[in-house]
């Protein structure tokens, strides 16, 4: 029997999941899928690590089924269909992990209690990730479990780029720019110095563009800027939320149109964004073939969000050497990637059309002073080595 450990991502209707069996060298990916639909029709596919389909199920009109029905499902499915495995740890992606959380860190009764605390500020998220792990302390309570955080990675930006404009009382209270996304902006550094050393530590910007949207600013590897800030809302348009706003336009509708403060947060978080200008979706795929007017407005305000914000960020680089397109849309859309890149051009960017269409890892020409890949995240991966790290300490600790 192999020692394995699982790898949880718990977002808003979905939980992805990794089965890592333990090797000398670090985890091995040896099944995976992703529980999605949760709160409409919940669907899951799992998969081995050579395409096997080891389950495919559906639950229609089970939009009552909750994060923790379905986790137990999953987890009662694990222990009779991979007994093959000693599932010995589980590894979590937690949103908000504060200014206090710098690194990952195995997970206690005290530890879920301070994170409780982050909840306000990712409600999308936060209270998700935490079912999940009560959830696992439940059904196998002597688990390790560890916590993953999102915002670890920014915790390397420079002091100015953590501050708010607001009278320093606040900062000293937390109120600050915190980043998310870290997980995946991780696994591209890592991922970008096995295959680019030299781009790796140059000026790089990576591009998380899928339901949730931000970019990172990056040299030799670490975090110098990113458009998240103190919550996941702000920044980038994205699928529901709708990323950085005026202030003052938050106060008006407020103060002139009357709503509540909950009523601005549904607002903000789930109807705005490529929903809100489209009238038609969230997601980019519906609307590219969509023929309503409004569709095609809100794809243009996407890009025009994303190419300004770029724009933003080769000042805090001083500079640029390369782009990385990562997550659900940039990816898998030439469309939007192509778009982003002719507004940026100016930049020195020069595309291979061809190889943007085939979503090759390369998508510039040679002649192009700016180099733009496309990199497949993995955040499943990047929680599965820090599980692994962590697995691996406690056990030399007591040896």
């Amino acid at each position: 029997m192999s020692r394995a450990l699982i790898s949880l991502n718990s977002g808003s209707s979905s939980i992805k999941f990794g089965l890592y069996t333990l090797e000398q060298d670090g985890p091995r990916h040896a099944a995976g899928g992703k529980l999605e639909g949760i709160g409409s029709d919940p669907r899951i596919l799992v998969r081995k690590d050579d395409g096997e389909v080891l389950l495919e199920k559906s639950w229609p009109g089970g939009a009552g089924l909750t994060h923790e029905d379905l986790l137990g499902e999953l987890y009662g499915w694990a222990q009779d269909h991979l007994s093959e495995h000693e599932i010995v740890a589980v590894g979590h992606r937690v949103v908000h992990g504060g200014g206090v959380f710098r690194a990952p860190q195995r997970i206690d009764p005290a530890l879920v209690e301070r994170l409780e605390a982050f909840s306000p500020l990712a409600p999308l998220h936060q209270p998700h990730n935490l079912a999940a792990i009560r959830e696992i302390a439940r059904m196998a309570p002597h688990l390790l479990q560890v916590a993953c955080f999102d915002t670890a990675f920014h915790h390397a930006m420079p002091a100015v780029a953590t501050r708010l404009p607001l009278p320093r009382r606040f900062a000293e209270k937390g109120v600050r720019r915190y980043g998310f996304h870290g997980l995946s902006y991780e696994y591209i550094a890592r991922r970008l110095g096995d295959i680019d050393p030299g781009l790796a530590k140059g000026r790089v910007i990576v591009a998380h563009l899928g339901n949730g949207a931000s970019l990172c600013a990056m040299r030799d590897g670490a975090s110098i800027d990113t458009t998240m800030g103190f919550t996941a809302l702000d920044g980038l348009m994205m699928g529901t939320r709708s990323g950085a706003l005026d202030p003052g336009a938050v106060l008006h509708l407020m103060l002139q149109k009357g709503m509540s403060a909950r009523q601005v947060e549904a607002l903000l978080y789930g109807q705005s964004g490529l929903l809100g200008v489209s009238g038609v979706s969230g997601d980019m795929r519906v609307l590219h073939a969509s023929a309503d007017p409004h569709a095609k407005e809100a794809i243009e305000l996407f890009v025009w969000t994303v190419a300004r914000h770029m724009a933003a960020l080769i000042g805090s680089l001083e500079g640029l050497d390369g782009i990385v397109f990562t997550a659900g849309i940039g990816e898998n859309d030439p469309a939007i990637r192509a778009a982003i890149c002719a507004r940026m051009a100016w930049a020195g960017i020069i595309l291979d059309e061809a190889a943007n269409a085939a979503n090759a890892p390369v998508i510039t020409r040679p002649d192009s002073r700016i180099a733009v890949r496309v990199i497949p995240t993995d955040e499943e991966r990047m929680i599965a080595f820090h599980t692994f790290n962590i697995l691996d300490d406690q056990q030399g600790a007591r040896s």
